[in-house]
């Protein structure tokens, strides 16, 4: 027979629309540390601890999201491990937003953002930080690189660049702008500050290595020509640093001491020193780029480039759609902040990229719902039963869950049926069923209608 009492939801209509929010937008980290289990990085610090080479003895992280778009589930491993780490070391973790590129940044990402790591317990305390705090720092680096002699304004065309950059089986070419003289070079980059030049007219470059065999090396570009409205700073600048020149001077003016990244920015670390090396930043002030995994989930987008395309071109209803693997979209459909931390400490963090099965994120969100959604049952058919022996109500405990077996319930009227056949495996005159939880019944007496349809069930228990 089928359950006496049918599952219809907990907190998802059919839909996967939220009908009740079971969780707070809030969740604390605390007790979070037990769940970042060893890994190489924990590691790192802890021997970085243990030597006393960070000042103060305490180590700081960032999260250092870009503000062109919701963050998705990849960025919740991000989340996890480095407010997760701060709460076993002890610390603190920096929130920063690297808002380089006004043209693609918006101020409504800033407060998702801020709503999302939130959600999933992350704190960042007075360490709300954004990378146009920096701006004329970055613009005074960008100087002494160029009085140093280490980089130059270059009048190329972006195709032009491309194509003398060469390939991995071919070095670069020289640049017939890189040999200007400092002087030139000084007053071109002020001519840049100030507007002169219209977008993409020129960059500037750092002055490394055209034939280096990391591609990242071949003097990549440092600023370019943006104007565009800033969401912070308005048009006080019409030029922005690149990404690359950006967050490590970033981490290093934070006193960031472990800068993590996934593993695409492994090519990148070469560029991320070579920039502490060339700028006046104390030796002991700088940071340390560590790469790690990112996360690949099957059958799921996890890129926010393609997301932006699926939400531009409306199919979907917005980037909080529940069918979006955004942390929005996800909180909307009912997973708690709970579930997918512990997805994040289930999968763990390594250095070699793998894909995650879904079903291991559904398990958490399953485990999770088990143990604290609020039950609701309901019959859609219903056919009243009276336990005609039971005298008052029987409290059972199933699951460390308080149920109630009364004198009257209900059943679905499709699992009642006379003259069935033995096939029939419900409940019939004169047969025996179980309830689940709650033992065996059989049918004695069947109440019935004017026109003999079954109205009423009496059963003994």
């Amino acid at each position: 027979m089928r359950l006496a009492l049918r599952w219809v939801g907990c907190n998802l209509c059919s839909n996967g629309i939220l009908f009740k929010r079971i969780y707070s937008s809030q969740h604390d980290l605390v007790g979070h540390a037990d769940m970042i289990k060893k890994n190489f990085i924990a590691t790192i610090i802890s021997e970085d601890i243990r030597s006393g080479k960070h000042h103060e003895g305490q180590i700081v992280l960032r999260f250092p999201p870009e503000p062109n778009g919701y963050l998705h589930l990849g960025h919740a491993k991000s989340i996890c491990l480095n407010f997760g780490l701060v709460t076993r070391f002890g610390g603190r973790t920096h929130l920063r937003f690297d808002d380089t590129n006004p043209s693609k940044e918006e101020a409504t990402y800033v407060h998702s953002i801020m709503e999302d790591v939130k959600w999933l317990g992350g704190t960042w305390g007075d360490h709300l930080h954004f990378a146009s705090d920096y701006f004329d720092t970055y613009y005074e680096w960008a100087v002494h690189l160029v009085r140093n002699g280490d980089a130059y304004v270059d009048d190329q065309t972006q195709a032009e660049m491309r194509e003398n950059r060469g390939c991995i089986s071919k070095v670069g070419r020289n640049s017939p702008f890189r040999d200007r003289t400092v002087e030139e070079n000084l007053r071109l980059f002020e001519k840049m500050k100030n507007g002169y030049f219209k977008d993409g007219q020129c960059v500037l470059r750092a002055k490394i290595d055209m034939a280096h065999p990391n591609m990242n090396m071949r003097d990549p570009v440092i600023y370019r020509i943006q104007h565009t409205y800033h969401h912070r700073t308005g048009t006080q600048w019409c030029i922005y640093p690149m990404y690359d020149f950006a967050h490590g001077q970033a981490d290093a003016i934070e006193g960031i001491t472990h800068s993590l990244c996934t593993l695409e920015f492994e090519a990148h670390r070469p560029l991320y020193n070579w920039f502490l090396d060339h700028l006046p930043i104390p030796r002991d002030k700088r940071p340390r780029q560590i790469e790690f995994a990112r996360l690949n989930l099957t059958s799921t987008v996890m890129s926010k480039r393609k997301l932006h395309e699926i939400v531009q071109q409306n199919i979907v209803q917005g980037w909080d759609d529940p069918r979006m693997p955004t942390l929005s979209g996800m909180r909307r459909r009912g997973y708690p902040a709970e579930a997918i931390r512990k997805f994040c400490a289930e999968i763990g963090v390594t250095k070699r990229e793998s894909v995650v099965e879904l079903d291991l994120l559904t398990g958490c969100v399953e485990e999770s719902l088990q143990r604290t959604c609020p039950r609701r049952m309901a019959v859609l058919d219903p056919l009243p039963v009276t336990l005609t022996n039971l005298e008052e109500d029987v409290h059972l405990e199933v699951d460390g869950r308080a149920l109630i077996l009364s004198r009257d319930i209900y059943i679905e009227r499709e699992d009642f049926q006379e003259g069935a056949d033995e096939w029939f495996q419900r409940l019939q005159p004169g047969g025996v069923v179980r309830l689940r939880h709650a033992g065996l019944i059989e049918c004695t007496a069947v109440v019935r209608d004017a026109v003999g349809r079954a109205t009423a069930l009496e059963v003994l228990w």
